[in-house]
């Protein structure tokens, strides 16, 4: 990298994937770069990452470099956006900037951690400003599916950057301001360099749809319904929370809030002025006692997650809610990729308890909270960047956007990657260098990096169980007692009982044993390892897989 005075982008999540946003902003030579990060968030865990709920950015490049790093900024208050920061402040131990609603938040969060009185978290009012020098930054008000999202304009010695992080153009956003076209109109007039651009819906023809749209059709359907009402949606979006609401109380419903998130949400938004006019939420005990036609429940558990109230509620063990026949779940939110699986099972558990479920694919109950292609074409227009550097969106995503803004006639357009450190100038944008970027899982109460090789055994586990065998060897080699065998994870079949699976990895074991020369024999790691391949071969050919063994060899 030059050492001359330089603006870059560095992505550390969020370019490759949607979701672990974490982006790096630095100005000056590399020996007295100072630097900026844009939201610090996280993503979650599935298959094939058992035992890990979170996993976040690997922030290693930027820790080395905590000295010159001057705050981290928040451009509104989702997950993949924030939820790492409590997990990995003191990592960096700066300053944090956002605004209102987020900053509750993340106060929220960073209680839960202890760290509360260490962070300080700077609230930003709507379309405030900060200075770090050599950063100017003002925020921009625009829509989203959570209150308060902002873009950022980040002025530098080398130019103007728009970070927009996640937006749509809602003209009726129904809670919070519409998009400020004033100031992104009035950045195209000082003139922008580049524009960081959310890329999630590039594939998608049109616009996303108005919050306002999908209020006046939930007031209508829950005035056709009979039986209890629960609507299940992100926590997030206090703007639908509203919507649930407004069409509970326009059909003479009380609205119980069910799930923790949705509590934690209502809070901070009535902490900062919101959901004013709703009537007190009636408690979950409270609730069982309304008549059916009386109650409207607000749900977390739109993606199937299986600890979230509505899964609890379709299986059966929560506390207090009971749905049943003549009953009805709308799902006002969409299947996010990856969640399918878990869904559908939820669904197919409401209807076996004699449930309605009426999700977007029947009825107009969710918009999408992120551009499409019309809304992209317009942000363009308003702002006219010089550069245009796609994230939040996987490989696919970030490719076709450079494609679609070059289309717009943005002179420059590079679709970027984790770790890819991109000098921006006024003739373009180029990466320069590529640092180390990764990943860490949250591991119960631990945060460990992605290559810890527990992950990959309980992947292994998970498909092919684990087998142990305990062997006591002499002195002289010979074989004192054991094989001992224990197994998780055998298939019992007709023609081979679990009994039957230890009694053959048993003859196995010892059969490699006998064949080993005698000197051998006494080598406990040569024993440990000729018998774990004798075993894993023998599983191999019988069963076609090949599970974790484990051999414990003592000398007696």
């Amino acid at each position: 990298m030059a050492n001359d005075n330089g603006l870059y982008f560095l992505p550390l999540g969020g370019s490759g994937e949607i979701g672990m946003n974490l982006n790096l902003y630095g100005y000056g030579p590399e020996e007295n770069r100072k630097w900026i990060m844009v939201d610090c968030g996280v993503t979650f865990g599935d298959l094939t990452t058992p035992g890990v709920d979170i996993i976040m950015p690997d922030p290693d490049f930027i820790e080395e470099r905590a000295h010159d790093l001057l705050a981290i900024i928040l451009t509104h208050a989702h997950e993949d956006h924030m939820g790492a920061v409590a997990h990995l402040w003191e990592r960096f131990r700066c300053p944090i900037y956002a605004t209102p609603f987020t900053a509750w938040l993340m106060v929220d969060r960073l209680k839960e951690k202890g760290l509360h009185k260490e962070a300080i978290v700077n609230v930003v009012p709507m379309g405030g400003h900060i200075n770090l020098d050599p950063f100017d930054i003002s925020f921009v008000t625009l829509t989203h599916s959570i209150p308060e999202p902002n873009g950022l304009a980040i002025r530098t010695p080398e130019g103007l950057i728009l970070h927009t992080g996640d937006w749509k153009i809602d003209p009726e956003p129904q809670i919070g301001e519409a998009t400020d076209i004033n100031a992104l109109t009035a950045l195209a007039e000082e003139g922008v360099l580049a524009m960081v651009c959310d890329s999630t819906n590039v594939f998608t023809e049109g616009e996303s749809g108005s919050e306002a749209g999908v209020r006046k059709n939930l007031i209508e359907l829950v005035g056709e319904l009979k039986g209890r009402v629960a609507i299940a949606s992100f926590a997030s979006n206090v703007a639908r929370m509203e919507s649930a609401i407004v069409a509970a109380e326009a059909n003479d419903r009380r609205v119980c809030l069910a799930g923790r998130s949705m509590h934690r949400m209502a809070a901070a938004a009535k902490a900062v002025g919101m959901l004013k006019n709703a009537k007190p939420f009636v408690d979950e005990d409270d609730a069982a006692h309304f008549p059916a036609e009386k109650i409207l429940y607000l749900c977390t558990g739109s993606q199937g997650e299986p600890r979230a109230a509505l899964s609890r509620v379709a299986r059966g063990d929560h506390r207090s809610i009971n749905l049943t026949t003549g009953d009805t779940v709308i799902f006002s939110s969409r299947v996010i990729p990856g969640n399918e699986a878990g869904i559908f099972e939820l669904q197919n558990q409401l209807a076996e308890r004699g449930v309605d479920i009426i999700t977007e694919r029947d009825r107009h109950v969710h918009v999408s909270g992120h551009p499409c292609r019309d809304e992209l074409r317009q942000m363009y227009a308003w702002v006219k960047p010089r550069i245009a550097i796609p994230v939040h969106g996987e490989r696919r995503h970030l490719v076709e956007h450079a494609e679609f803004a070059k289309s717009l006639q943005v002179p420059h357009a590079l679709p970027g990657r984790n770790g890819d450190m991109i000098r921006i100038t006024k003739d373009g944008a180029s990466v320069v260098d590529e640092v180390k970027s990764g990943r860490l899982y949250v591991d119960g109460n631990l945060l460990t990096e992605a290559e810890n090789p527990a992950i990959r055994e309980r992947r292994s586990m998970a498909y092919a169980g684990h087998i142990t065998v305990a062997m006591v060897i002499d002195g002289q080699g010979g074989l004192i007692s054991g094989p001992d065998v224990r197994a998780m994870g055998l298939p019992e079949t007709r023609e081979r009982s679990e009994e039957q699976w230890l009694d053959l990895i048993g003859e196995t074991a010892e059969a490699a044993f006998d064949r080993m020369k005698r000197r051998d024999r006494c080598d406990e790691a040569e024993v440990e390892e000729m018998v774990r391949r004798g075993v894993r071969r023998e599983l191999n050919y019988l069963w076609g897989k090949k599970p974790q063994v484990d051999i414990m060899v003592l000398t007696a």
